[in-house]
């Protein structure tokens, strides 16, 4: 393809080049965090990163993410080109159908509905792993371990609705984010109290994953298992009655949970280091810890993250990191258009 210089001369010009030119002209994206529960939506400025306007839209209150969106736009009366959405859910193919909520979609299709040029849709750990470069150190608090590694490795991990899981790699220059489900890999008991949990609740649900325990629903499981295995009946908390009972000690039972959901997250996140090596750090993200960041600072998280018996010494430097930037979904959905376009990330 060929394009007239000023000078009356020509160039050739790749399809890549054209294309990021002609996306470099928007100033803005749309990007997208959606869970179990919210959807958030934003801008996200191309040269800068940052992002802006951004609002919380209850998923129940709508009958579809495309109808989300046109919303969204409509209150802010702007039109966009390009978007990038974060979902909690596997994303393989053009057909979306979310685990924890009842939206799916066809990413084709909604891309051509909401008259896009280009739409990218993402598991949403793919988007909080590809926060990680473009984070401040104001972002983050570091739990234990030495200095991250730079070209290592990362696991980035965090209980919400659900428990998502990633990794980061630096490649060439860019990021490549790793996406799984690795919060449904089998839970792995590691004490007697966690023995007498797994047994209540495998009674109750067969299979246990890790997401059993490691999420909002994953709170009551863990309460319902502790006083089962006592032998008694469980009280019908919700997860914010267990975190604000034990956050207040009014109640043992919520208090004992809080703390064995603090440890569960410390093994959960050493198997993540371990996998790996990851010693450019583990990163938590998600929407639970922050209600207790202070309790789950000064727990047996960091004593569980190392207790990997004759591995325990190479697990003490791995720095873990606490992520405490407001939206990490909506700045890594960012981050990977942006990636995708050409941009260079921290």
């Amino acid at each position: 393809m060929e394009w007239a210089t000023k000078e009356g001369g020509a160039h050739l010009a790749t399809c890549h080049e054209v294309t990021k030119e002609k996306f470099m002209l928007q100033t803005h994206a749309l990007v997208g965090d959606v869970g179990g529960t919210n959807a958030r939506l934003a801008l996200c400025e191309l040269s800068s990163g940052q992002i802006s306007h951004a609002k919380t839209f209850a998923g129940a209150e709508h009958p579809s993410l495309e109808a989300v969106i046109r919303h969204y736009l409509a209150e802010l009366d702007i039109t966009v080109s390009q978007a990038c959405i974060a979902i909690a859910c596997p994303v393989q193919g053009d057909w979306v159908a979310m685990t924890n909520h009842s939206w799916e979609f066809s990413i084709s299709e909604m891309r051509q509905n909401l008259g896009l040029e280009q739409l990218h849709v993402i598991n949403d750990f793919t988007a909080v792993s590809m926060a990680i470069p473009v984070l401040s150190a104001a972002d983050r608090i570091q739990i234990g371990g030495e200095a991250a590694q730079p070209g290592k490795p990362i696991a980035i991990y965090g209980a919400g609705t659900g428990l998502g899981v990633a990794h980061l790699l630096p490649a060439n220059g860019q990021w490549l984010s790793l996406p799984g489900e690795g919060g449904h890999v089998d839970f792995a008991a590691n004490s007697e109290e966690e023995d007498a949990v797994l047994q209540v609740m495998r009674g109750e649900l067969g299979h246990v994953s890790a997401e059993r325990f490691l999420s909002g629903p994953g709170l009551v499981n863990l309460y319902r298992g502790l006083v089962k295995a006592d032998g008694r009946e469980p009280l019908p908390l919700a997860p914010k009655d267990i975190t604000e009972r034990a956050l207040a000690d009014s109640c043992i039972d919520c208090r004992r949970t809080l703390s064995l959901f603090c440890v569960l997250m410390g093994r959960f996140a050493g198997n993540l280091a371990l996998n790996m090596g990851t010693f450019g750090g583990v990163y938590i993200a998600g929407g639970i810890v922050p209600r207790f960041q202070q309790f789950f600072l000064s727990s047996g998280f960091r004593v569980a993250f190392e207790d990997k018996g004759r591995f325990k010494a190479y697990l003490e430097s791995i720095p873990v990191f606490l992520i405490t930037h407001e939206g990490p979904g909506l700045l890594g959905a960012g981050a990977y258009l942006r990636q995708a376009l050409g941009y260079q990330l921290g």
